[in-house]
């Protein structure tokens, strides 16, 4: 099949969370599979068009933005997996430090920099003549695409088999604009309706691709589940329960080349199933960089994430301060919200020697938390997949979560007496729960074969982007045979 993958950002080129990793990832395992694969991302500042790969596909290309047009020249470069990426170069929309936004807030003018992304996309395709099987759009800055193929171009050869999936990495993030954000679209007012792209009074991008999209996906099967109530829904919870028949939960992965404790060079000592072991070794090294007490006796907790009300930072200095009888390390690193830096630094103060904070982002540092620990958080209040918990677990770090989203699909909670299970969770999204299962972890962890039992099913799960990849082509195949039956053939 002839797929198409458009999405904001891309790893290796522009990344802010997950969203990146699971784009860039996806589309090299689906052409290993042996299906010709383009991937589309606007050309941002920090993409030095300049480096060797680098060629012009489109020297000028004109985009339709309402009753006007806008031109872009569109960049391309072929990995080494035989995926082609295409970068929409227009400056004036990406030539900016940031991707989306400034600390201040988001950018004013993301509606147009990111409606003319979608209708550049399509008219490159047009341009250079690929009819695509499928387009398979990722949140809200590519959820206008399946309206456009419903109505600007319904009658386009090019697009005559052409179907969409659209999958939601966050239904939180909506892209929700006034309606005078939409004569720029080149949609009509007739869009302009609760059953369409009207939200609240607003132009809703990810509605477009909530409605128009030929198949929907979501990141887990529990996160899809959780979306059709009124608690996650996001006031769309009955919009997607009226579409959930097109609708399917499909687990993202995590690159396994680049996340492994036996090859990777940022950690202070490698190893694997078979050299465990070795772990012992980024431990000491972890509490040595934290200032903490080298003590292979007592529990060190990572955490990596975002600092936000999402990630359940609020229950987590919660529970630091009702654990304070048991003795433990944390070191936690991650950037958000200004409230929480303040707080986070206001305990490493006054717990120094066991609270380790780093209000920053590094990937280094991660990869040394993720090595070296013994326990991972992720207290979140949801999470629609999370690969925290997949990179815990492939370096032997046991994750401690809140059982919601994909956290709930991957992290099983252990059994002593079947041996079964490779980590720990609660249900309540409180402080209360949270020590509970801390305490339930300490407990294994002071028991020598349950605990290396407990490693040993870790690092056994395979959470490799291989099984969800045949996922997908499965969905594929699926929504074009729909498109045969429904044009009769």
């Amino acid at each position: 099949m002839k797929i198409i993958s458009v999405a904001s950002e891309v790893v290796p080129y522009a990344k802010t969370g997950g969203l990146a990793d699971v784009t860039g990832a996806l589309c090299h395992e689906i052409q290993s599979l042996g299906h010709e694969v383009l991937t589309f991302l606007p050309r941002y500042k920090q993409i030095d068009v300049k480096k060797p790969g680098f060629e012009v596909a489109i020297d000028r290309l004109e985009v339709p933005m309402g009753s006007e047009k806008e031109h872009c020249r569109v960049f391309s470069r072929t990995e080494a997996s035989g995926v082609q990426t295409f970068f929409i170069d227009q400056p004036e929309f990406f030539n900016r430090d940031e991707l989306y936004g400034t600390p201040l807030g988001d950018y004013p003018d993301n509606d147009r920099r990111f409606s003319f992304f979608q209708r550049a996309v399509l008219e490159t395709l047009r341009a250079k003549g690929f009819a695509p099987d499928i387009i398979h759009c990722h949140d809200w800055q590519t959820g206008l695409i399946p309206a456009y193929l419903k109505t600007v171009y319904a009658a386009d050869p090019i697009f005559k088999k052409t179907k969409t999936i659209f999958t939601v990495h966050n239904l939180a993030y909506q892209g929700n604009f006034p309606p005078d954000s939409l004569p720029a679209t080149g949609l009509g007012w007739q869009e302009f309706k609760m059953e369409k792209l009207e939200f609240y009074g607003k132009v809703s991008f990810l509605k477009g691709g909530l409605v128009y999209s030929d198949m929907l996906t979501t990141v887990s099967e529990r996160y899809s589940q959780e979306i059709q109530t009124k608690e996650f829904g996001c006031g769309l919870e009955e919009v997607i329960s009226q579409r959930r028949n097109s609708l399917c939960g499909v687990l993202n992965g995590i690159d396994y080349k680049e996340w492994n404790p036996e090859t990777d060079t940022d950690i202070a000592a490698k190893f694997g199933p078979a050299s465990v072991v070795n772990k012992k070794e980024n431990k000491a090294a972890l509490q040595k960089e934290n200032g903490f007490k080298v003590d292979p006796k007592i529990p060190l907790l990572g955490m990596v994430s975002r600092l936000v009300d999402q990630k359940g930072v609020d229950i987590l200095v919660d529970a630091v301060e009702e654990l304070n009888n048991e003795e433990f390390q944390l070191v936690l690193l991650g950037t958000g919200e200004e409230k929480y830096h303040k707080v986070l630094r206001n305990i490493a103060k006054k717990k120094k020697g066991q609270f380790g904070v780093h209000i920053v982002f590094d990937a280094k540092m991660a990869k040394r938390i993720y090595a070296g620990s013994d326990f991972f958080l992720l207290p979140s209040y949801y999470e629609p997949c999370g690969l925290g918990q997949m990179i815990a677990l492939r370096y032997g770090t046991i994750p401690v979560v809140r059982a919601t989203g994909g956290l709930a699909d991957t992290v099983h909670p252990y059994d002593v007496s079947t041996g079964q299970g490779n980590g720990f969770s609660f249900e309540g999204y409180n402080a209360k729960e949270l020590v509970h299962a801390l305490k339930r972890s300490f407990r294994i962890y002071r028991n020598a074969d349950q605990w290396s039992a407990l490693v040993r099913n870790a690092m056994a799960c395979d959470y490799s982007w291989a099984a969800s990849a045949k996922k997908y082509i499965r969905i594929y195949e699926m929504t074009e045979r729909r498109t045969i039956k429904s044009s009769g053939k």
